[in-house]
């Protein structure tokens, strides 16, 4: 198997490649962009890192590749569809640099306690200025942002310094917060009771300012802010004015929304004398070079040998010839987790998948790891799938179980989904009509309807007038139902609707039709 090796990755990883008697390596780190493209197509595989663009051009020209390898924890650069769609395996090191990004952040954070930046440019310019006044951790909060591998470390390591710890995650169960030893909270909390304010969460459309002027408002004076996480999640601007103002009184950012920052507002945060301004080198000591070039080296050998990959990302590990009996319910499955998985703002403890009728009959694995990849998709900072989906689970603390019941019952086969968490659980039943997914349950209400992209929940106490109101509100703001489905267990009693719309609801029209009708559940 012929690899190119397309960028500087530790020898460490070279070696284990160039030892295996099935691998031909072929290292050339210096190709153009045209010289890349003119050759792909002699190699079975491509190892890159963030420099080289594994777009679907350079996929395409590659007639011959297998598998692409980035020696690096994200696929930015890496376009995973148009890779699937030509059966190319893509494969990364998610958990290579954990620890080098774990010691950057403390780092950041002590040097900015101590204002060890601003002490060194004074004694360089001549002066002997003892008067800096340093700040110590112990006794202070501090708040973590996302309690995955990356901030759990940080966690372990503040609590050395004999800080309060407290943590902010809607999706770590309650096992990995007693694990880690510090005490849960909401991001509303944490935002204004800590002193120092770390954030270690995936990109997305949850996260994108995530911190903007609303939170730094509520912020302590002088809190002292660090991203090692990715740009964007604090809004950068808004942190440009709260610096400039008093209110944060340091920051310390490793990523950007700009990478280098070429914006008027970007250059002026960067250049703020009490911002600590780092080239994203977050991943970049030479222990984490080493690991991840180990990671990618061991899973091109392992492709190699026909042996499972650890680190695929867009591969199922299941025999082929089940995937024509199961294709329907990994269609189902994915959209009920996708669809329930909005309906939970708490942490998952455990989820439940149960499976009746005669698609129990056969093994329900492949279902049951789709269903939990569409759970925590895009709630965690890698990608997560078919191959990684049980392997994350597990490190969240999350636990799993398959139920399976050949009878059938109202339908010839269902698929039940229940997760559960602190004070919550959340159920979605699904069946097939007539080749279309549906959903025929949630919680203890009977429905039917069919997921579409946008749809709004809620439930309410049933009294006259309620579904007009909905309306009327919706109507206002220019939001047309496409489809309405109601439910309720008694007269008078709790009600449920459950609207298919055809745009989004904002924010603010949610929360109005939530006090018009003062709804006990609105999503």
């Amino acid at each position: 198997m012929k690899i190119l090796v397309a960028e500087k990755v530790a020898k460490e990883g070279l070696l284990i490649m160039e030892k295996d008697p099935l691998v031909e390596l072929d290292v050339k780190t210096d190709l153009s962009r045209e010289e890349l493209l003119r050759i792909i197509d002699s190699y079975e595989g491509l190892v890159i890192r963030s420099a080289t663009k594994a777009d679907r051009e350079l996929l395409e020209a590659g007639k011959n590749l297998k598998v692409v390898a980035r020696a690096g924890v994200g696929l930015d650069n890496v376009d995973l569809k148009a890779a699937s769609e030509r059966g190319i395996i893509v494969c990364n090191a998610p958990f290579g640099n954990i620890n080098s990004v774990v010691e950057h952040a403390m780092a950041l954070i002590l040097a900015t306690c101590r204002k060890l930046v601003k002490a060194d440019t004074s004694i360089k310019g001549g002066a002997w200025n003892r008067s800096i006044k340093a700040m110590e951790l112990k006794g202070k909060v501090a708040g973590v942002i996302g309690l995955n591998k990356i901030g759990g470390g940080v966690v372990t390591r503040l609590k050395a310094f004999d800080c309060e710890v407290i943590g902010c995650d809607p999706y770590i169960s309650e096992k990995r917060v007693q694990d880690l030893g510090i005490r849960l909270v909401s991001l509303e909390e944490l935002i204004r009771s800590s002193d120092v304010i770390t954030v270690h969460v995936p990109l997305n459309d949850e996260t994108r300012n995530l911190i903007a002027a609303p939170q730094l408002q509520q912020m302590k004076d002088g809190v002292i802010l660090v991203n090692t996480a990715r740009g964007g999640i604090i809004n950068e601007q808004d942190l440009l004015a709260a610096l400039e103002s008093g209110k944060v009184g340091a920051a310390c950012v490793d990523v950007w929304s700009e990478e280098p920052p070429q914006s008027e507002h970007l250059k002026k945060l960067v250049a703020h004398e009490r911002m600590l301004a780092i080239p994203h080198l977050g991943a970049s000591s030479a222990e984490a070079q080493i690991n991840v070039s180990i990671d990618v080296a061991r899973d091109i050998v392992r492709f190699a040998n026909e042996q499972p990959m650890e680190y695929a990302a867009n591969i199922p590990r299941f025999d082929s010839s089940l995937m024509g009996q199961m294709r329907p319910f990994l269609r189902l499955v994915n959209i009920m987790a996708d669809f329930v998985s909005q309906l939970a703002d708490s942490n998952l403890n455990k989820v439940t998948f149960t499976y009746q009728g005669s698609v129990a009959e056969y093994d329900c694995s492949p279902i049951t790891v789709c269903g939990m990849a569409a759970l925590l998709n895009n709630k965690v900072e890698q990608d997560v799938n078919m191959v990684n989906a049980a392997l994350i689970a597990e490190n969240m603390g999350i636990a799993v179980e398959e139920v399976k019941n050949p009878a059938p019952a109202a339908f010839a086969n269902t698929v039940t989904i229940d997760i559960e968490g602190p004070g919550m659980r959340r159920t979605i039943v699904g069946t097939h009509f007539e080749g279309q997914p549906r959903v025929v349950r949630l919680r203890d209400y009977q429905v039917d309807f069919a997921p579409e992209e946008h749809m709004l929940v809620i439930t309410y106490q049933d009294r006259p007038g309620m579904i007009g109101k909905i309306g009327q509100v919706l109507g206002e703001h220019d939001i047309n139902i496409a489809a309405m489905n109601l439910g309720r267990q008694q007269k008078r009693g709790e009600a449920m609707v459950i609207l298919s719309l055809d745009s989004p609801v904002p924010s603010n029209v949610v929360d109005e039709i939530g006090s018009v009708i003062v709804a006990r559940f609105i999503k």
